[in-house]
């Protein structure tokens, strides 16, 4: 058994100027989302999620790690990575967070780049053409705040009422010209100021 793909989709966007400044390394975002039919849908309350997720969430990250990682140009050039899910207008959140929110789903991303952050995301219910925001951060270092960064990206006839939307993200950088610090340094920015 594995969920039904009505589609695949593949964002790419690459970033120079920010700020009306240029960079040396332009930034790369990568979105791979994918459409299927929810499988909960029309059986009413469903108690158990257990079982299509065992069935399906392990084939459709490996798929999908396999064409974002191939999209960006390896996986050994992520440095910042996030899922996200929409459900359409008869599903519930519940049905999004269950394909994204399993290490079935999400040890094949983590696996790939080596990482040691958890991945961040969203879950949420949406109509055709919704907004997908993507959030990202380092993939080992989730205090790392240039690398928090964001992805949006939206697919016109998707999702329909009957489907979700899972996507996962990847950036080759974090944010173009980062000034803000991180929280490391916030820490000890707060520990000198108690101390004086």
């Amino acid at each position: 058994m594995s969920f039904e793909i009505r589609k695949i989709v593949t964002y790419l966007e690459e970033t120079r100027i920010e700020g009306g400044k240029a960079t040396d390394k332009p930034v790369t975002m990568v979105g791979l989302a994918v459409v299927i039919k929810n499988p909960w849908l029309g059986r009413g309350f469903v108690e158990d999620l257990k079982p299509e997720i065992k069935a399906n969430c392990s084939d459709l990250g490996a798929l999908m790690v396999e064409r974002l990682t191939a999209a960006i140009g390896g996986a050994d050039k992520i440095e910042a990575y996030g899922k996200a899910a929409v459900v359409g207008a008869e599903g519930e959140i519940e049905h999004a967070s269950a394909v994204i929110h399993t290490l079935r789903f999400g040890n094949h991303y983590r696996e790939a780049v080596k990482a040691k952050s958890y991945l961040s995301f969203t879950n949420k219910r949406g109509g055709p053409g919704t907004s997908i925001q993507i959030p990202m951060m380092h993939k080992d270092d989730e205090g790392l705040r240039s690398h928090y960064i964001t992805l949006e990206m939206q697919i016109e006839d998707a999702p329909r009422a009957d489907e979700i939307i899972v996507v996962l993200g990847a950036a080759d950088g974090g944010r173009l010209h980062p000034r803000i610090g991180n929280r490391y340094i916030d820490q000890e920015e707060l520990a000198a100021e108690k101390a004086q």
